[in-house]
């Protein structure tokens, strides 16, 4: 939660089109809704759920982190600089893409 602000600043200048995230319940609060113009909305658990609810938006989150853990160097390893870090993620997405384009034809 602490880094959230930071991160969202840093982020307005490689992706200034990013109106609005969504977070879920531990990044709410004025730090991170003051910290940058972009909208954060939290995404709330219904208040009668009981157990698993896929919640609206959150899926994104969850098919991200699935994504990762099909790339185990991803999810595992601490690259040593941002650089590499961002090849292995786009290497991670060019599969994805290809496995799809693969699927249709």
């Amino acid at each position: 939660r602490d880094g959230a602000g930071p991160i969202l600043n840093a982020s307005r200048r490689p992706f200034p089109f990013i109106r609005m995230v969504f977070a879920d319940s531990g990044y709410r609060g004025p730090r991170v809704a003051e910290a940058t113009s972009i909208a954060v909305e939290i995404v709330k658990r219904q208040p009668d759920q009981i157990g698993f609810a896929v919640q609206p938006r959150r899926w994104v989150v969850e098919r991200f982190f699935a994504w990762i853990s099909r790339n185990r160097r991803l999810w595992k390893d601490a690259e040593a600089t941002i650089e590499s870090a961002t090849a292995f993620l786009y290497a991670a997405a060019v599969m994805i893409l290809v496995r799809r384009i693969a699927r249709n034809q």
